[in-house]
C-alpha cells in the first residue's frame, strides 16, 4: 500500500486545457450571435422607437445584419460548427458596405461618389450612440462577427 500514489485531486474549476474546444467554439459563436442581435435590436430601436429613418447605406447594412442575427441564432442552438461557411460571406459583404460608409463619414471618400445624394445623412449629431457614429458602430459589429466566425470552427485533434 505504501508504494501506491494517490491520484491527483480534480480541480473544481477546469483549466483552459481541460475545457473541450467545442465549448470555446460555441462561446465564440454565441458572442457573434450576441453582436448581431445587439446590432439588429439597436437598428430597430433607432428606427422604430426613436423615429430616425436610416440613410441608404444604413439600409444596405441592415440587409446583411438582420439575417445574421437569425442565422447565428439557429447555428448557436444547433451547435453548427460549419456556420462560418455561409454566415461569413454575409458578414463580409456587410463589412464592405460598412467600411465604405465609414470612409465616406470620415471624409476619406469624397461626397461626389456618395451613392445617395439626397435624403438623410448619418453625419448629424443625432445619428450617434454614446458619442460614436453609427457607421463606425456598424463596422465594428461586422468586424467582430467576421473575426469570431472562423474562430468558432471546431478544431480536429487528428
Amino acid at each position: 500500500m505504501l508504494g501506491h500514489a494517490l491520484p491527483p485531486k480534480a480541480s473544481a474549476v477546469p483549466s483552459d486545457q481541460e475545457i473541450p474546444d467545442s465549448r470555446h467554439a460555441w462561446g465564440r459563436l454565441f458572442a457573434a450571435w450576441m453582436i448581431a442581435l445587439a446590432a439588429t435590436a439597436g437598428a430597430l430601436f433607432i428606427g422604430e422607437v426613436m423615429g430616425q429613418t436610416p440613410c441608404h447605406l444604413c439600409w444596405h447594412q441592415r440587409v446583411f445584419m438582420f439575417p445574421l442575427a437569425v442565422i447565428l441564432a439557429v447555428a448557436t442552438f444547433r451547435e453548427d460548427a460549419d456556420v462560418w461557411r455561409y454566415a461569413l460571406p454575409v458578414a463580409a459583404l456587410g463589412w464592405l458596405v460598412a467600411a465604405f460608409h465609414s470612409l465616406l463619414y470620415a471624409g476619406i471618400i469624397p461626397e461626389a461618389i456618395k451613392p445617395c445624394g439626397q435624403g438623410l445623412s448619418c453625419s448629424s449629431a443625432d445619428m450617434t450612440v454614446l458619442g460614436l457614429p453609427l457607421p463606425y458602430l456598424s463596422l465594428t459589429a461586422f468586424t467582430g462577427i467576421a473575426v469570431l466566425l472562423p474562430a468558432s470552427r471546431k478544431r480536429s485533434n487528428v
